[in-house]
């Protein structure tokens, strides 16, 4: 089973180029040869050997490689136990991180997984995507996605390249949790519990990343969102405190002259004043030094 796919105009951050499953025939092999795309192999059954950049290995079931873009590889069945596979061809923008987080580098192409039959599952739902008309391309793009979802989560992080990554992922998603969330009453256990990280440790990782932390950036997040708004005279600033997830507008006038070194509403008046003298180079430097003050700004 085999089948090729067009490229995709939709999922440009990661999508199919083809997928298939072999039984191969005795020392059936593939190469030296080059690819335009990422092309991962799943043993299914059987052994077979696996040759890239002057190194080989020796695959059974349970275990995989990967083929990078414009690498030459080769691939061969065994004469005595012929492996049998799965595969799917992928490219797309997002498709080098996730390969790394994963540990799947060009140093390091050959991946375990043991678990159950759940990567064999993913190419049977493929192949039976075919009953979907107007959505196969994004079911497809999920199934894949699924896939490298159990690389990810099961494969291993040994280098300090690797953990370099995970922790800025952690990080990005602290920031995103905020940005999303920020008007709403959240905590920091909120936080830790969504990205599945210990609290102790998620805050470790953010303060030696950002320089701050999480507590103390949700705050300025916060602050600077409610500077945004205080332009907006329909606005109060009570409504601005609700608005950023401050309830009681005393802890808000608190936190906010906190930040910006002046109460809510003597900074609403600095800005109202240079909207009457018609100065918008004015309003961005008072900005601008509020952001410096605030951490915000180098």
């Amino acid at each position: 089973m085999i089948e090729y796919l067009p490229r995709s105009k939709q999922h440009t951050e990661l999508h199919l180029t083809q997928f298939g499953i072999e039984e191969c025939i005795p020392g059936h092999f593939f190469g030296p040869a080059v690819r335009n795309h990422y092309l991962l192999h799943y043993v299914l059954s059987g052994e077979g050997l696996f040759e890239v950049g002057g190194n080989r290995y020796r695959l059974r079931k349970g275990q995989g490689f990967l083929i990078f873009p414009d690498v030459i590889t080769y691939y061969q069945a065994d004469t005595a136990d012929p492996w049998s596979y799965c595969w799917v061809g992928f490219n797309g923008t997002a498709a080098e991180l996730l390969l790394k987080q994963a540990g799947l580098t060009n140093t390091s192409p050959i991946f375990h997984y043991g678990r159950d039959d759940m990567i064999y599952q993913c190419l049977q739902l493929m192949n039976e995507s075919r009953g979907f008309h107007k959505a196969r391309e994004t079911r497809l793009t999920g199934l894949l996605y699924l896939l490298l979802s159990l690389l990810v989560e099961f494969g291993p992080v040994t280098s300090p390249e690797l953990k370099e990554t995970r922790t800025e992922i952690y990080v990005e998603k602290v920031r995103d949790f905020i940005e999303m969330n920020y008007p709403q009453k959240i905590t920091i256990e909120d936080i830790a519990q969504f990205i599945g990280l210990n609290r102790s440790y998620l805050c470790s990782l953010f303060k030696q990343r950002m320089q701050i932390s999480i507590q103390d950036y949700l705050i300025r997040y916060r602050i600077n969102k409610a500077c945004e708004m205080m332009g907006n005279a329909e606005l109060s600033i009570a409504d601005i405190s609700r608005s950023v997830g401050y309830n009681d507008a005393l802890l808000f006038s608190k936190m906010f002259k906190k930040v910006k070194g002046s109460a809510p509403k003597n900074y609403r008046a600095q800005i109202q004043a240079h909207f009457q003298n018609d100065s918008e180079e004015s309003i961005l430097q008072i900005e601008e030094e509020h952001l410096f003050y605030s951490g915000f700004l180098p």
